[in-house]
């Protein structure tokens, strides 16, 4: 039996390419592909990488996914990709050239939260405490 000619152990100190790479993961989610515009700084001394997308507004749900699980899994084979490389690697998202909400980063947006709601204020005739649950009765058939 032969055994297979692949070299374990063996690391590249090349960094990836990692504007194919983005284009890869992200062009299938876009309507126009053709408007993904990706930016990508190494800075070999500091060991980072800084990409930096943006695409048009519309295809935003897309390419975030319900919940963000398509961005974070985006997120986690660039970071994968770096981390073979021993680089760490920050990905900004910025929607289309217009003011407001959608210039914003992913993580600047992320930050953005609304205040939690305020506590309902307890009337008086509602005093049974707060930690009781309230008592359900079965309901009599009558047949």
């Amino acid at each position: 039996m032969q055994q297979p000619h692949h070299k374990v152990g063996i690391k590249s100190t090349a960094s990836p390419d990692y504007v194919r790479l983005v284009q890869f993961l992200i062009q299938p989610f876009l309507e126009s592909p053709e408007s993904l515009s990706v930016d990508c700084e190494v800075s070999p001394a500091l060991q980072r990488v800084w990409i930096r997308i943006a695409f048009d507004s519309a295809d935003k749900g897309k390419v975030f996914g319900r919940g963000g699980r398509n961005i974070q899994a985006i997120r986690t084979v660039i970071a994968a990709a770096a981390l073979s490389a021993k680089e760490s690697v920050y990905l900004d998202i910025y929607g289309s050239s217009a003011q407001g909400r959608d210039g914003m980063s992913f993580e600047e947006e992320d930050g953005e939260r609304l205040p939690p709601p305020k506590s309902r204020e307890r009337r008086e005739d509602d005093l049974r405490p707060i930690d009781s649950r309230p008592i359900i009765k079965p309901r009599s058939r009558n047949y």
